[in-house]
């Protein structure tokens, strides 16, 4: 199951999506020995990332980054408009001093220094146009009492409350070979296919989100999404009415190459490359989110800064990568 399906209720102001994601999911870990607590904290947010970016209005890049001083130093995962997704975690401590069930807070918010940064990437960006990018605290904050989110779950829908104004319930799950989500989004009263009075607006949207909270991480975890829908929304379907679309399909893809390094080495300048072939002999790099080697020797880089032909500049070794 590597899929996401989306559905929208009749009778309530609401747009769901419903994410199962595995061999995709297991494609991210056989490249990674991250410790068991990490692995879970990653697969909730990769759930996060692919059932926000289904949404995107455009072609392009939804990334989630968490950083923070504490074990987990920095996580992110690129989820693009056609769900083709990548994850990496970098770690500031020895990975075996990580608890088993060491919380979110533990791992990305110890010393309540935790953000978590959205950005949304469109890919024909105007010259000199940025990113949107909204940053919130992995903290909540009550007059004077901080209390640091335990979940992905609670950042996400910390974000979109703080950044997107959008009323979002989000459930998460992930072990080693799955991932599951459930996302609920309140849609305006009105508009589209339909016009609803306030008060039933607002009863609904109760109604459907007292339907989510019934989910269980057994069946986010085990059951395909068009299961889960049948079994969540039974009665919503039969008294209201849920109208669901063709699933979407997921998959791992990692969009590093040669050429993306040979610019990392510009921005590092010459001379400095020049030392590091000096000491080892070539300059080699590993991509943190699919483990693919790059090796450029003394010619590779000579070409890297004089030639004005990029194809030249990132001709293939004559072995490996």
């Amino acid at each position: 199951m590597n899929e996401l399906l989306v559905f929208i209720c009749d009778g309530a102001p609401v747009r769901g999506e419903i994410v199962s994601i595995s061999s995709a999911w297991q494609a991210v870990l056989e490249r990674r020995t991250d410790p068991p607590a990490v692995r879970r904290i990653l697969g909730d947010f990769v759930g996060a990332a692919t059932l926000l970016s289904a949404s995107l209005k455009f072609e392009g890049t939804l990334i989630i980054q968490a950083q923070s001083k504490g074990p987990i130093q920095l996580l992110v995962v690129e989820c693009k408009s056609d769900l083709s997704m990548r994850a990496t975690v970098k770690l500031s401590v020895d990975p075996a001093e990580i608890a088993p069930n060491a919380t979110l807070g533990e791992l990305l918010d110890a010393t309540l220094t935790g953000r978590l940064v959205i950005t949304l990437d469109p890919k024909d960006r105007e010259p000199g146009q940025q990113p949107y990018q909204g940053i919130v605290a992995l903290q909540e904050q009550h007059g004077t009492f901080i209390k640091p989110v335990t979940s992905a779950s609670e950042a996400i829908a910390l974000y979109m409350q703080n950044s997107e104004q959008l009323d979002t319930r989000i459930w998460l799950s992930s072990n080693e070979t799955h991932i599951g989500g459930l996302l609920l989004q309140r849609l305006p009263n009105s508009g589209g296919h339909a016009h609803l009075d306030p008060q039933i607006a607002a009863e609904g949207w109760s109604r459907i989100q007292a339907l989510g909270e019934t989910i269980t991480e057994a069946e986010l975890l085990n059951l395909p999404p068009a299961t889960i829908l049948r079994r969540l929304f039974l009665e919503e379907s039969t008294e209201n009415g849920v109208r669901s679309f063709p699933s979407r399909p997921i998959r791992f893809a990692c969009s590093c190459s040669r050429t993306k390094v040979a610019d990392v080495l510009r921005m590092l300048g010459e001379e400095e490359v020049q030392s590091i072939l000096v000491e080892q002999g070539h300059v080699e790099t590993v991509c943190d989110f699919c483990a693919q080697p790059y090796q450029f020797d003394a010619v590779d880089c000579q070409q890297v800064f004089k030639t004005d032909l990029l194809s030249d500049a990132t001709r293939p070794p004559s072995g490996g990568h």
